[in-house]
């Protein structure tokens, strides 16, 4: 996708949205949809900034300049120059195209965020729940005549239990591709 190392305006992009998931994860004790309105608005607060502005540094049309970019660091209370320097592996992974199922838009930023800080902080109980929720989404109706496919599992986290391991895969069993969009 990228012919060469991002420039400085992806990175400092990149490293906004990498503080927006921050200020997500210690701001979400207990994420629900009610807490979770209004963060961006909270974090546009955050960085003295309009939520139009946010919301335009998110969508690209607008680009975080020098003086911004300090801003950003004082008050998040980053080191000078943080903004300007790739600091996450899935930016990396990015620009050698090995990444291809990143999310693509900051709807998809957002929910991978939130589901990583609720993971980060009780990975049982988030892998469980996660498990269940996407195994009722995601598992296609069984032909009545047609045996479950049997998929190679790797070896279930030892820190989690045998009967998460069983679960992830009947899950994985019963996953169906998704389609992909037009």
């Amino acid at each position: 996708m990228h012919a060469g190392p991002r420039d400085v305006a992806q990175i400092r992009v990149d490293n906004a949205l990498a503080l927006f998931g921050e200020f997500v994860h210690n701001t979400v004790k207990h994420p629900d949809a009610a807490t979770l309105r209004g963060l961006e608005r909270r974090f546009a607060e955050r960085l003295q900034i309009q939520p139009s502005y946010w919301s335009q540094i998110k969508g690209r049309s607008r680009q975080i300049g020098e003086r911004l970019a300090r801003q950003f660091e004082q008050l998040c209370h980053k080191p000078y120059g943080w903004m300007d320097q790739p600091h996450d592996a899935a930016a990396a992974a990015r620009d050698d195209d090995a990444a291809p199922s990143m999310p693509q838009d900051d709807d998809e930023r957002f929910i991978v965020a939130l589901v990583l800080s609720y993971y980060r902080r009780h990975p049982q109980r988030a892998r469980t729940r996660l498990l269940d929720l996407l195994g009722e989404v995601l598992t296609p109706p069984a032909a009545p005549d047609s045996p479950t496919p049997k998929v190679a599992v790797a070896a279930p986290d030892k820190r989690v239990g045998k009967d998460a391991g069983d679960l992830w895969a009947r899950t994985r069993a019963g996953v169906a591709p998704l389609k992909r969009k037009r």
